[in-house]
């Protein structure tokens, strides 16, 4: 039986990010059900407080996009009792690991050469739409297991906000939640209690000057218009998401069904 989540947002000491995606409107006029689905990011911090809190939602499967390397930077998930934990990287740890290390150690030219005049934006719009386009087994596979039975599910990434937020975005879209709904919990991670403490190098005074912190805001930033590159890649590549969920997704409409009866009131 699924339990129902307290109506207020919880206060988690170690865990950035999480919600309850449940509230959302179908676009038949129906509501994403409380309590089955939430996103986050990593619950390797996770204080013992944040882990009660945790279990108290019966959760049944945690989705994890982190790679080998995320994890190895910022420590496995806490072990919740009676939970399945599922490690499904949807980012190679080769892929931008260079980068990814520029980010934390690189100094201002170094950030000036890869971010500036627009390309740490074009960057993200661009990992949002390969994400979209290359990782349809992966995402087939969470939208399997939540219609069979692995609900209530818990899907994050290392922020909360790009692998899991397009993951939550695919399934919301499977079950026909309004894409202005959506792009508006997309957003939500732009608040200052969500947002991914981003690690650097050095001392605070030049790891973190305004100039620094400019240039690092599209990495860490949710944008419209990387979750619409993404819409948009659906539909340039199946031409349009009923298409996407059938032949991206190997979605049959009977799996569709019972992803709605799991998930929508």
């Amino acid at each position: 039986m699924t339990q129902q989540v307290p109506s207020t947002e919880p206060e988690l000491a170690g865990v950035r990010n999480f919600r309850d995606v449940g509230g959302l409107p179908t676009v038949d006029g129906r509501r994403l059900r409380q309590g089955v689905l939430f996103r986050s990011g990593h619950l390797a911090h996770a204080t013992a407080q944040d882990a009660v809190f945790l279990s108290s939602l019966g959760l049944h499967t945690i989705f994890d996009f982190r790679n080998a390397a995320d994890q190895k930077l910022e420590g496995p998930d806490i072990a919740l009792p009676g939970v399945r934990n599922v490690n499904l990287p949807l980012s190679d740890p080769a892929d931008g690991a260079e980068f990814w290390k520029m980010v934390r150690d690189g100094d201002l030219e170094q950030l000036r050469a890869v971010l500036d005049d627009g390309k740490g934006a074009a960057r993200m719009v661009a990992s949002y739409r390969s994400t979209l386009r290359n990782r349809t087994a992966e995402h087939s596979r969470v939208l399997h297991a939540i219609a069979e039975d692995s609900v209530p599910a818990l899907l994050h990434c290392a922020a909360g906000k790009d692998r899991a937020g397009i993951s939550i975005a695919v399934t919301l879209l499977a079950v026909g939640v309004e894409r202005d709904a959506i792009m508006a919990d997309y957003l939500e991670s732009n608040a200052k209690h969500r947002r991914y403490k981003v690690q650097r190098s050095g001392s605070a005074q030049s790891a973190y000057t305004p100039e620094v912190m400019e240039l690092l805001s599209p990495l860490f930033d949710a944008r419209a218009e990387y979750l619409a590159a993404a819409f948009d890649s659906i539909d340039e590549t199946w031409g349009g998401v009923d298409r996407y969920l059938e032949q991206g997704l190997r979605l049959a409409p009977e799996t569709r069904e019972r992803l709605r009866a799991r998930l929508v009131d």
